[in-house]
């Protein structure tokens, strides 16, 4: 009965962060009316970016303490080590929705496409492709795993928890992160680029980029000279904007 209670809080926790993502997709792209990011203002706004900033880091630290190995631990010494990416999972999805519910407006707008232009379909079509990337790079490094179901699932079937292979395949073959490169192609590809927009794209940006440096700092750890082969030859955020440094010695195969 516990393993099956487990499990069934992981499903839950997935639906709750799955459905925390497609609310944000159609928040920043304006996709169902009056569900958009971009809202009439309600504070001042100095008030209204010391409020965003306050939403930013909350969601930040969490993902960024939950993620290190010393918590990860100090969680198994309480609760089934199972949940323990499940637990991240739900967190994240619930404070993700309320940083994207909760951001302020601001007001104002930096750029704005109609659909006379060709532009605002090029957008568009970017937009859908950065989220697409971001969805398809999850399942390429086992996007089960990724949120939390695999490890309560193998728990279910009596089965051990076994670390995934280190593996570069498919857009991992040009940069590291495939999954935040979408992310941020999806924040940034937009017709309707408004201030309460560009401040949110900003703010996630800048996590991104700041998170992703622990993340390194974790895979070096666990994959050692591999990894460090591996950051030599490809760029961490944009495709195609680093070539291999010379004197590393890699320990993966050149033709990728």
């Amino acid at each position: 009965m516990k393993k099956v209670s487990m499990f069934l809080y992981s499903v839950i926790a997935y639906a709750i962060a799955f459905a925390s993502i497609l609310f944000w997709i159609a928040s920043v792209g304006n996709l169902i009316p009056g569900l958009g990011i971009d809202r009439e203002p309600q504070m001042s706004p100095l008030i209204a970016i010391l409020y965003n900033l306050m939403l930013i880091s909350l969601f930040g630290v969490q993902h960024s303490v939950m993620a290190r190995k010393w918590f990860k631990e100090l969680f198994a010494k309480y609760f089934p080590r199972p949940i323990e990416r499940s637990t991240f999972v739900l967190f994240s999805g619930l404070l993700l929705f309320n940083l994207v519910y909760n951001w302020q407006p601001l007001g104002g707008t930096i750029w704005e496409i109609g659909p006379d232009s060709m532009w605002y379909y090029v957008l568009y079509v970017l937009f859908f492709m950065g989220w697409a990337i971001l969805f398809i790079s999850s399942f390429l490094i086992n996007h089960f795993d990724l949120f939390g179901l695999r490890q309560t699932f193998l728990e279910l079937q009596n089965k051990p928890y076994t670390q995934l292979n280190f593996k570069i395949i498919s857009f991992y073959k040009y940069v590291r992160h495939p999954l935040y490169f979408g992310m941020l192609l999806g924040m940034w590809a937009t017709p309707l680029m408004s201030i309460t927009h560009l401040t949110f794209a900003i703010a996630i940006t800048v996590y991104v980029v700041i998170g992703t440096s622990y993340e390194e700092k974790d895979l070096v750890n666990e994959f050692g000279d591999t990894y460090r082969a591996y950051q030599a030859k490809k760029p961490m955020l944009i495709p195609f904007t680093k070539r291999a440094r010379k004197g590393v010695k890699s320990s993966i195969p050149n033709n990728i």
